[in-house]
């Protein structure tokens, strides 16, 4: 038999207990916590250029946008995640660092990351019943994917040009902003 060390369950109280104060920001999945990387410079310039316009969308609608720092919580999935960028259009949540109500998250695609922002991320963004939209936005290339719930599910629109639509903030974005600089 093998010498499998198990893991020690760590209960969502415990993780947002010791995030406040980390050195470095964990994302939490049902009990295991996991180490996040840094960006690159083209990712953090995409993020600045998306959060510009995504804050002026959001307040003009009464509404709030984060980047990078704020977590989401998934409770259908026992997950916090760290979205590049998350608006959230409900009133003040009881706890300053977590959105529980967001209306659209967005994920900038890096190689490191790609994998689980596609399948494990979206699919758990998808069982947040007040999510409108999910923005997948590559980084190596002119690639922007939307997800977007209407009355009988989840749509994806591709763009690789023209602008990019999001309903849950009613705004359009020149593709060519999103990937100014």
């Amino acid at each position: 038999m093998g010498n499998a060390q198990r893991k020690p369950w760590i209960s969502p109280r415990d993780y947002l207990a010791a995030e406040r104060t980390a050195e470095v920001r964990h994302e939490y999945v049902d009990g295991e916590i996991f180490p996040m990387v840094g960006a690159s410079r083209r990712h953090a310039t995409i993020v600045g250029n998306l959060f510009v316009a995504l804050r002026q969308a959001a307040r003009a609608r009464g509404c709030q946008a984060y980047a990078n720092d704020v977590k989401v919580r998934v409770e259908a999935a026992n997950a916090f995640y760290y979205p590049d960028l998350v608006a959230t259009c409900a009133g003040g949540d009881d706890d300053p660092y977590v959105v529980k109500d967001p209306v659209l998250v967005v994920e900038v695609l890096s190689d490191s990351t790609e994998a689980i922002d596609r399948r494990e991320k979206r699919t758990n963004y998808q069982k947040i019943p007040s999510l409108r939209e999910i923005v997948l936005v590559s980084q190596t290339e002119r690639l922007v994917e939307v997800y977007r719930r209407d009355g009988s599910g989840w749509t994806v629109d591709v763009l690789r040009d023209g602008p990019v639509m999001l309903a849950s903030l009613d705004l359009t974005i020149p593709l060519e902003a999103v990937y100014e600089d």
